[in-house]
C-alpha cells in the first residue's frame, strides 16, 4: 500500500494566510479553516482500530511505530494494532493483532514507545487485571513472549522513553497509569533500563486525598533526564469529571518525586455527548515537553478539554497550562481552538506534540465546519510558546461518529496521537467514514504552517504596506517600495487561493510606488495581495466590506 501526500496544491494558500497573520501581530490570534494534505487510512482493513499511539525511532526517524485498539466485530476478540512505516509514511505495513504470546490475553489498550538501540515496546492489558509488555527487534514484524509489569487493575498505561543521551538515564523507558485496584486511584509507574526484557517493581508515585479520585497518567522527559507526570483528579461522583490536574516530577529516574496534587484548576468534560449519539468523551490531561535546545526548551505543555471555566466557554474547548520551571509553576490557562467563543462548536480528545523548531502543536475533533452530529479534525499551532495560534483542519473530510458495537457504552475510542519528523507532521486519529473505524493520518509539511519564526520578516530591500483604506469599498491603494531594481510582481488572490488580478508584473527601477485595485466586480470577503521579487514573497490581506 503506497500513500503520497499531496501538499501543492494547498501549499500557496497556508503559506500566504500564515504569512498575513504573522505581519499583521503575534497578539492576533487567527483561525484558518483550511484542509491541508490526504487524508487516508494507514492499514485499511474490517478490523475496528481506535486510540492511536505513535513512537519514532531515535536512530532513523523514517521508522515509525502506530498502535491501536484493535476489535474483530464478529468474534468478539479484541487485541493490539502495530503498524510501522520505514519510509517516513509513504507505506506501512503491520498487523491488526500483536502476536506476543499470549495471542489470547491480549485486550488491547497499548502504550508504546521506541528505546535509544531501536527496539519497539508495547504494553496491554490482559484478560485478567495487570499490564503486559512485548517487544520486537525488527521493526514489529515479531514480537517476544509477554513480561508481567503488575497483576493489579489499572487504567491503560503510557510509554516514553529516554532519549537525550546527556541524560543519567539515557535509554529508560517509562511506564506510567492510574491504579484502580485502590481508591483514590494513585499513578503508579515502572521502568526497563534493557529494553523490556526486566521492569521495575511498580511504585505510586502520589498519596492522593481522599474526595478527589486520580485518572489517567502521562509521562515525558525533560533533556536533562527530569521525568515529568500529570493525571486528573476528579470529581468522585458521575460524571467522574476533572477537577484539578496533578503533576509531579522526579530528577532521579523516579527514586524520588515532587508532587503538587492540584497544580491547576480545570472544569472537564467527562461525560457524553448527547449531539453525537451519546459518545463518550474524557478529559484526561496531555503533557509534550519541548526538547529543541531553543530559547523555550524543557517548557512543559499540558492539554485538557474543558468547559465552563475561563478561558473555555460553555461548550468544550481545548486549553493550554505551560511551565517554565519544570513544573513548579503554570501559567493561567490558554484557550488554544481559534474559533468564536460560546459558538455552540464542541472541541475534544486533544493531543499534543512539540516539534524539533519549538512549534506547539495541538490535534482534535472540532465540529465548527460541520453539523452537530459530525466532526473534522484540526490542527492548532503556535511558535510563540503557546499564546497565540492558527488553527488549521487537517483532514479532507468530516465523518459522523457513533458508538462501538460490543464496548462500553458510548465508546469511540479515548484518544488522538500526533508526531513530528523533520520538517513533518504525523496526524493520526479515528474515522469511521468506511462504515468501520481506522486509523486515518494526513502528512503536514511544516514550511506551510509557518514555523519559521523570522519568516515574516522583511527584506531588507522590499517593503509592502498595508493596503489603505482597509476595510476598503471599492477601491483601495497598495503601496510598495523596491530598493534595487528587480522583475516585480504583485497579485490579489481570494482567500482560497485563486488568482484574480495582475496588478504589476515587470521590471521596476527602485523607486516607491502606489498602485489601486478597485473590486467593484467582485464580492466582498477577504483577499490576499502579494509581491514577489527576486528577495522573496510578501503577502497581507484586505477586506473589501461593500
Amino acid at each position: 500500500m503506497l500513500k503520497y501526500i499531496e501538499l501543492s496544491t494547498w501549499y500557496f494558500v497556508l503559506s500566504t494566510l500564515i504569512a498575513f497573520c504573522e505581519l499583521e501581530g503575534a497578539q492576533n490570534n487567527k483561525t484558518l479553516s483550511v484542509n491541508v494534505g490526504q487524508s487516508y487510512r494507514i492499514y485499511p482493513s474490517t478490523i475496528v482500530q481506535t486510540e492511536p499511539q505513535v513512537a519514532k525511532h531515535p536512530l532513523n526517524q523514517n521508522i515509525l511505530f502506530v498502535s491501536s485498539n484493535t476489535l474483530n466485530l464478529n468474534t468478539g476478540f479484541q487485541s493490539e494494532g502495530v503498524y510501522s512505516t520505514t519510509n517516513g509514511g509513504a507505506s506501512w505495513f503491520g498487523s491488526d493483532t500483536c502476536k506476543g504470546l499470549l495471542v489470547t490475553d491480549h485486550r488491547g489498550n497499548p502504550g508504546i514507545a521506541i528505546d535509544k538501540s531501536g527496539k519497539f515496546i508495547i504494553t496491554r492489558l490482559g484478560v485478567s487485571p495487570g499490564l503486559y509488555s512485548h517487544y520486537s527487534t525488527n521493526n514489529g514484524l515479531n514480537w517476544s513472549s509477554f513480561k508481567t509489569i503488575t497483576t493489579e487493575d489499572l487504567y491503560k498505561a503510557t510509554l516514553t522513553t529516554d532519549g537525550s543521551s546527556s541524560s543519567n538515564y539515557f535509554g529508560r523507558t517509562y511506564a506510567v497509569w492510574t491504579l484502580l485496584s485502590a481508591q483514590p486511584f494513585p499513578t503508579v509507574f515502572s521502568f526497563t533500563d534493557d529494553g523490556g526484557v526486566n521492569w521495575s517493581s511498580p511504585t505510586q508515585i502520589n498519596n492522593p486525598t481522599t474526595g478527589k479520585i486520580g485518572n489517567g497518567g502521562e509521562v515525558d522527559i525533560m533533556t536533562n533526564g527530569t521525568i515529568g507526570v500529570c493525571w486528573a483528579r476528579a470529581i468522585n461522583r458521575s460524571p467522574f469529571t476533572a477537577d484539578f490536574v496533578g503533576f509531579a516530577s522526579s530528577t532521579d529516574g523516579g527514586t524520588n518525586w515532587t508532587v503538587n496534587e492540584s497544580a491547576f484548576d480545570v472544569n472537564g468534560i467527562n461525560g457524553y455527548l448527547v449531539d453525537k449519539a451519546n459518545l463518550r468523551v474524557k478529559d484526561l490531561p496531555h503533557i509534550a515537553i519541548d526538547k529543541s535546545g531553543l530559547s523555550r526548551s524543557n517548557w512543559i505543555y499540558l492539554i485538557t478539554a474543558q468547559k465552563g471555566l475561563a478561558p473555555s466557554g460553555n461548550d468544550p474547548d481545548i486549553i493550554l497550562n505551560r511551565s517554565s520551571d519544570s513544573g513548579k509553576t503554570w501559567s493561567s490557562g490558554i484557550r488554544v481552538n481559534q474559533d468564536a467563543l460560546n459558538n455552540g462548536k464542541y472541541q475534544y480528545f486533544p493531543a499534543i506534540h512539540v516539534d524539533d523548531g519549538g512549534g506547539v502543536n495541538v490535534l482534535y475533533y472540532d465540529e465548527r465546519n460541520t453539523t452537530a452530529d459530525s466532526v473534522g479534525v484540526f490542527l492548532s499551532r503556535s511558535i510563540d510558546g503557546g499564546t497565540t495560534w492558527i488553527d488549521f483542519q487537517v483532514s479532507d473530510h468530516n465523518f459522523k461518529p457513533a458508538q462501538i458495537p460490543g464496548m462500553t457504552v458510548g465508546y469511540q475510542g479515548d484518544n488522538i496521537a500526533l508526531t513530528s519528523v523533520g520538517n513533518t507532521l504525523h496526524t493520526f486519529w479515528m474515522d469511521n467514514s468506511t462504515g468501520i473505524y481506522q486509523i486515518w493520518s494526513a502528512q503536514i509539511e511544516i514550511s506551510a504552517l509557518g514555523i519559521d519564526d523570522g519568516s515574516a520578516e522583511i527584506p531588507s530591500r522590499v517593503e509592502l504596506s498595508q493596503n489603505f483604506p482597509n476595510p476598503f469599498n471599492p477601491g483601495t491603494v497598495i503601496s510598495y517600495k523596491l530598493k534595487v531594481k528587480s522583475f516585480t510582481s504583485l497579485k490579489v488572490f481570494d482567500v482560497l487561493g485563486k488568482e484574480v488580478s495582475i496588478l504589476v508584473n515587470e521590471v521596476k527601477q527602485a523607486d516607491e510606488y502606489s498602485v489601486t485595485w478597485d473590486a467593484s466586480y467582485f464580492p466582498s470577503g477577504i483577499y490576499l495581495y502579494k509581491l514577489s521579487t527576486p528577495d522573496g514573497v510578501q503577502v497581507r490581506k484586505m477586506v473589501y466590506l461593500r
